[in-house]
């Protein structure tokens, strides 16, 4: 079973944090959703409450099949300021294992410590011109899949961005069965 983790903080972008959870469980992955701040229960952007089901600083070792990061403001900043999850993101990068981002996370989180240099990218409109320093190339595209690296746009994207990582771990077929109950097209 491919194991997935997705972080959560004060502040993250509840449909893009919800959506990434959801499709990956509806396509069989162990998800685990953990808590970079002190406590399991976080206020996403817009005052939804979401509950991880462990603390970051309590995972067990593991390594990840797919690390995939809502956006949101300021989620992506308390995901930057999160010594622990950026060394995670090194690790996936570098062991050609999937990372994934969406939102304001590709510049913040990731593209502020370096990580994007060698990668094509995208983000939310709002962080754009910064992403333009800190990736390889910076697409329009809603969702950029570059080798190991999946980037997306925004809140209305989160479902395209959600079935791509679905299609990297599982496969295009997959991502079929798992958008057609749904009504999406892919």
């Amino acid at each position: 079973m491919n194991k997935v983790l997705v972080p959560i903080a004060e502040g993250s972008e509840e449909i893009e944090a919800v959506t990434i959870i959801d499709v990956l469980r509806r396509a069989g992955a162990e998800v685990t959703v953990a808590s970079v701040m002190p406590e399991k229960r976080i206020r996403a952007s817009r005052g939804v409450h979401i509950e991880a089901d462990r603390l970051f600083r309590d995972l067990p070792e593991a390594d990840w099949d797919l690390i995939a990061l809502p956006g949101g403001v300021p989620g992506a900043e308390h995901f930057h300021d999160c010594e622990a999850l950026i060394l995670l993101a090194e690790e996936q990068l570098s062991s050609d294992r999937w990372l994934g981002a969406i939102c304001a996370s590709p510049a913040v989180a990731l593209g502020r410590h370096g990580l994007l240099k060698d990668y094509r990218a995208t983000c939310h409109s709002g962080f754009r011109e910064e992403l333009q320093k800190q990736a390889k190339s910076v697409s329009d595209e809603p969702v950029v899949c570059d080798h190991n690296l999946i980037t997306s746009q925004a809140p209305g994207t989160a479902m395209a961005f959600a079935l791509q990582l679905v299609s990297s771990l599982f496969g295009e077929g997959k991502a079929r069965e798992v958008a057609e109950p749904m009504a999406v097209s892919i």
